[in-house]
């Protein structure tokens, strides 16, 4: 299992960018895989606690069925346009994917299934100093962090 502190011990800079991102806005988009197969797209809420990154299901909701039943989920951080004239500006938006770990029930507020997230690939978005070109850059447990720019 890949946990965020991982992230953070080979590459903090790296973690402390993706971290920000989805710590700027309470809302993200969660990505799980419906019984079909074909994807289901839900609002969640996450937070970065003691090392490792949380999420939660409320009680009958299907992300949560989804999560307990196929784990393989991909979150987005909230995203936001660059303002125009200052693209360079822009943070850029944040995705990380993994298997979804079921840590018991959500032991604060309503009833419902509290995960923890096993991280397979962490992805920062943005823009060059420039503002001319579009940097991806992404990490992974097996290759470490790697970046590619396109015009």
């Amino acid at each position: 299992m890949t946990a965020w502190h991982e992230v953070e011990r080979a590459e903090p800079e790296f973690a402390q960018r993706v971290r920000a991102l989805f710590d700027a806005h309470r809302h993200k988009t969660i990505a799980t895989l419906r019984a079909d197969g074909s994807p289901r797209i839900s609002g969640i809420e996450t937070v970065f606690e003691g090392g490792e990154l949380v999420f939660g299901s409320m009680l009958n909701a299907r992300k949560g069925a989804d999560l307990r039943r196929e784990p393989r989920f991909a979150l987005h951080s909230a995203t936001v346009d660059p303002v125009e004239g200052s693209e360079a500006q822009w943070p850029g938006e944040a995705k990380i994917s993994g298997r979804a770990i079921a840590a018991g029930p959500i032991t604060e507020g309503s009833d419902g299934d509290r995960f923890h997230a096993d991280i397979t690939e962490v992805v920062h978005t943005h823009l060059n100093d420039e503002a001319t070109m579009l940097v991806v850059e992404w990490w992974t447990p097996a290759h470490g962090l790697r970046k590619v720019e396109r015009e």
